[in-house]
């Protein structure tokens, strides 16, 4: 016959945890040993449950802000791009100028060399900042919509937003100074003698 600790120790070994034993006749009745087990096995499929609900919640809120976030800062981005027109703006411009000086005849006036040289480029320059300006505004007004068509409830973060309205600020301005250098209102050409 053991002892109540010999016991207890060898039920926790079976069972896996740690339970009361009356020690009558040094053996442990099956029926303590199931109502311990099935404790075990509630416990443990609650405690699953609650890990798995809780990384589905992190999952889910983490993916929703992470797509938001890089949204406003592509159309942050955009925005700024849409001010300086870019590497894009400045090899379309470039190709304009050339294309015009190929197409340019010498006998052409000075206005018409003039518009074909620089005011072509110019314009190529502002067409491609205002593809860029209104591809930012776009954008961040998909960004700062997008709370009223998901899951309701569910707050944009402050930073999401500050951003988003950001690239919608520089996407306005960059659209409203590529239609100005465009049309000639900003920097035009300067009239040449005839």
């Amino acid at each position: 016959m053991g002892t109540k600790t010999d016991d207890a120790a060898g039920a926790k070994g079976a069972a896996g945890t740690e339970a009361e034993v009356e020690v009558e006749t040094g053996e442990v009745t099956e029926v303590e040993i199931e109502e311990v087990t099935e404790a075990d096995e509630v416990t443990d499929a609650d405690a699953e449950t609650g890990i798995d609900a809780d990384a589905e919640a992190v999952a889910s809120a983490g993916s929703t802000g992470v797509g938001q976030g890089a949204a406003a800062v592509v159309s942050a981005a955009l925005g700024v791009i849409g001010l300086s027109g870019g590497w894009l703006g400045t090899i379309a411009g470039a190709r304009a100028d050339i294309m015009g000086r190929l197409e340019t005849r010498q006998s052409a006036s000075v206005s018409d060399q003039l518009q074909a040289t620089y005011g072509d480029s110019w314009q190529a320059t502002a067409l491609i900042a205002g593809i860029f300006a209104l591809s930012a505004l776009v954008v961040g007004f998909v960004v700062l919509v997008r709370p009223a068509f998901g899951a309701p409830g569910k707050d944009q973060a402050p930073w999401i937003k500050s951003v988003a309205w950001a690239g919608v600020a520089l996407g306005v301005i960059g659209l409203i100074l590529a239609v100005a250098k465009y049309s000639d209102l900003l920097l035009g050409l300067p009239s040449a003698p005839s």
